[in-house]
């Protein structure tokens, strides 16, 4: 395993879309054939499957070291209100489009912090959001927690407006580790607002947990998920620290690249985690996530409706995904469009009620066939080449699987490839593998995180 290590950690995409954003095509895009697009999807599919809204809550009290997020600290609360005005305009404009009410199966806070927002805003902007919208009959709602300042309040508020999902974001128990990230919260915390949301009725509790952070060990591995499995989440998300300091600036500069585990170091401690659910009764689901048998998670996985978007592993698979918020990012199967990042420009532009897309991709038919490879791919670890052939010819598609072939992280019978136990370790560069852009396009200057 410690050649392939060596040989595999390289960086790569993490295919939350395909293409990935760093090869969006800007010269075929514009705002108009975002909403065509948008307009005729939703068309098609909002009767039959409903829709997904991700809101981008970008708002925290202070930085913590690891993030990658968009974000702005601040303390001052004031600026909640003029914000969730705003989404909930941006949400009138795009519900002006349509012919229909939209039907929402998915509902989920990003942030930031969605917990930085008092009650009260985050009630006005759900039942904002379902003033306009009918719910799916199977509809999931879900948030991030901040363990440090989700209250009994929040978790009551959200549960009574339909809230069932939450994730609190753990990261690492260690005290040098917490410090180094500059994200203090002591178990006790963590098992408190788990046990209120247990109390509350909530049916799925998440926790995430990242592994290469500074300082970090075997030792504070096994530490952090031995007191994870005490508090028995129902789905733990296990994240690589994507190190990206020249994208996010200061922000990931709070400690020295030597602080850092590397390459065997780190993917030991992936490994370490990965044995330690297993036996706590956790089953891998695609990159980075582990469920009980019980969630919604692993049911959609063996039912093979698992769906990756920009929202991470989702239960339900809806083709259209609406952002609200700065930064947010939308998918309407054929295009994807990004807001406008600054919440300056993004409240500005809002306000004259101008839709605040402001990047994007039109998805050409090449695009939409590697698209699902790849979804298959890390979703379900298999996919059927001959579906890939018309745009990557067989020969070139062969020379490219064969080192991964030798390598045993894939097998291919009768044109189906499937991922090997040994192969989910590196999903991401199987992924590679079918990446057109990344192959045609390779960035002069490191634009991904390392795959291990």
């Amino acid at each position: 395993m410690s050649s392939l290590i060596k040989k595999y950690n390289v960086p790569g995409p993490r295919y939350t879309s395909y293409p990935t954003v760093p090869f969006w095509n800007q010269d075929l895009f514009s705002s108009e054939i975002w909403i065509e697009r948008l307009k005729e999807n939703f068309k098609k599919s909002n009767s039959t499957e409903g829709i997904s809204i991700y809101i981008h809550l970008p708002y925290c009290e202070s930085l913590c070291t690891f993030c990658g997020c968009h974000k702005r600290i601040t303390k001052r609360h004031e600026v909640e209100e003029p914000y969730i005005n705003a989404v909930l305009n941006e949400w009138q404009l795009y519900v002006d489009l349509f012919d229909e009410k939209p039907i929402v199966k998915e509902l989920h806070l990003g942030g930031g912090t969605p917990t930085f927002f008092h009650c009260k805003e985050l009630e006005r902007l759900i039942n904002g959001i379902f003033e306009l919208a009918k719910r799916h009959e199977d509809i999931e709602l879900s948030f991030e927690g901040h363990p440090n300042n989700t209250s009994y309040e929040h978790l009551q508020t959200l549960r009574n407006l339909g809230f069932t999902r939450v994730s609190f974001g753990v990261q690492d128990y260690d005290e040098k580790v917490q410090k180094a990230i500059n994200r203090i919260q002591p178990f006790s915390q963590v098992e408190k607002v788990s046990n209120w949301a247990k109390e509350l009725g909530y049916t799925s509790i998440s926790h995430d947990i990242i592994y290469g952070l500074p300082f970090q060990t075997s030792a504070s591995i096994v530490d952090t998920i031995e007191k994870t499995s005490q508090l028995n989440p129902d789905r733990i998300s296990f994240y690589s620290y994507a190190h990206v300091p020249w994208i996010k600036g200061n922000g990931q500069r709070g400690f020295n690249d030597e602080d850092l585990p590397k390459n065997e170091e780190k993917r030991l401690l992936y490994e370490t985690g990965r044995e330690l659910f297993s036996e706590n009764g956790y089953h891998e689901i695609g990159m980075d996530h582990f469920s009980k048998e019980s969630d919604t998670l692993y049911e959609s996985y063996v039912n093979g409706n698992l769906h990756r978007n920009f929202m991470g592993y989702t239960s339900s698979k809806t083709t259209v995904m609406i952002g609200l918020g700065a930064s947010s990012i939308s998918d309407s199967e054929k295009a994807f469009a990004q807001n406008e990042k600054s919440i300056e420009k993004y409240l500005e532009l809002v306000n004259e009620n101008i839709i605040p897309v402001v990047k994007g991709h039109a998805l050409t038919t090449e695009d939409l066939i590697l698209r699902y490879a790849i979804l298959e791919i890390i979703c379900q670890f298999t996919t059927d080449l001959t579906k890939v052939y018309p745009v990557i010819p067989q020969d070139e598609l062969q020379i490219r699987l064969a080192e991964l072939l030798s390598d045993d992280l894939i097998q291919i019978e009768s044109d189906i490839l499937t991922v090997t136990e040994s192969g989910k370790t590196f999903v991401r560069n199987i992924c590679m593998a079918f990446d057109e852009h990344l192959i045609k396009n390779q960035p002069k200057t490191q634009l991904f995180s390392m795959t291990i």
